[in-house]
């Protein structure tokens, strides 16, 4: 149970203005890290601004596809079988992130989750900024061995009951934040804070087969990723290489074009306009690149970081959106 630990004496007299008054501290079992995968159980701890707890929440999640790492998450088709579907709570769910900064543990996966649900769902997640605590206790400069969450919350002091349960990472993650708070509070920290992109579109592949869990020899049974998981291939670009990206001038046909971090169009489907478009989307970033597209561009990411050092131009999603409406043909012979 967490407790109110807030003492008349605190030397801490007066909160920061600038810190949110609202967090909404998430966690988010899913069946698997690709695009593709669902989520199968979800938790928010309400807290105020001082990090206090309000409230929780929890609900299981029927992803309608096979549950994927049931020796991780211990949700099997049978136990997600009669529950809900994230459309049936969509709304509630949103009602307990309304207002309120997203904290979560590499916030940056369980946002992603969290947003291509409600795009598939047709509805948005009312997340405007979102809160890292792997970022946070970096910018504390916390002594851990690494940043699992089991190792903040063995520097707080905090039990871990079941590991991979969303109700209790979550309140774990909540009560871990609270100290991590008081103390950016105590010593000016700034708050790594994001901004949230809803998906403004979104694309579904097949499904695989409902039923395909662990189970067999080794644990994993079904659970193959070449079973489910389909890999994809862009078919290459057809035109050379023109050279970098020149500001108020079009794209050229055989430009390598990068991205970096969320985007509101659902990332793949942005790669696809852009191969249609003729451009080489490029994995990662070199300087033969000739542009990168990032809405984060404070972010520090390895491609922000390489952009930087080699010059590369860089624009966000709303700037490469109206590029691609006018691409430039690629000179001939």
């Amino acid at each position: 149970m967490l407790e109110d630990r807030t003492t008349a004496g605190s030397p801490l007299t007066a909160w920061p203005t600038a810190y949110p008054q609202g967090y909404a501290v998430v966690d988010v079992e899913t069946t698997g890290l690709a695009r593709d995968d669902r989520i199968v159980s979800a938790a928010v701890y309400r807290l105020d601004a001082r990090g206090e707890v309000e409230d929780h929440w929890y609900t299981l999640v029927n992803p309608e596809r096979d549950p994927g790492p049931v020796w991780i998450h211990g949700l099997t088709s049978e136990v997600l079988r009669d529950a809900p579907l994230f459309a049936d709570v969509a709304e509630e769910f949103a009602a307990r992130l309304d207002g309120r900064v997203l904290v979560a543990h590499n916030a940056v996966f369980d946002w992603q989750m969290i947003a291509r649900e409600y795009a598939r769902a047709e509805r948005e997640a009312p997340v405007r900024q979102r809160l890292c605590t792997i970022a946070l206790a970096k910018e504390l400069a916390l002594p851990l061995p690494n940043h699992k969450l089991e190792s903040l919350a063995a520097h707080f002091g905090v039990v871990q009951r079941r590991a991979h349960h969303a109700l209790d990472d979550a309140r774990v993650l909540a009560e871990a934040f609270r100290p991590s708070l008081r103390a950016a509070a105590e010593g000016g920290v700034r708050l790594p804070l994001h901004e949230c992109r809803p998906l403004t579109e979104w694309a579904d592949r097949p499904a695989p087969r409902i039923g395909q869990q662990a189970g067999g020899p080794g644990g994993y049974g079904g659970y193959r990723a070449s079973s489910w998981r389909p890999a994809r291939k862009r078919p290459a670009c057809p035109y050379p290489n023109p050279g970098r990206y020149e500001a108020g001038k079009r794209l050229k046909q055989g430009m390598r074009v990068a991205f970096s971090g969320d985007t509101s169009v659902e990332r793949e489907l942005l790669e696809d306009r852009a191969t249609e478009a003729g451009l080489h989307v490029a994995t990662s970033l070199s300087r033969l690149t000739s542009l990168l597209v990032t809405n984060d561009p404070d972010s520090g990411t390895s491609k922000v970081v390489k952009a930087r050092q080699y010059g590369t131009p860089v624009v966000d999603e709303a700037a490469f959106g109206q590029l691609l409406g006018d691409v430039e043909p690629a000179s001939e012979g």
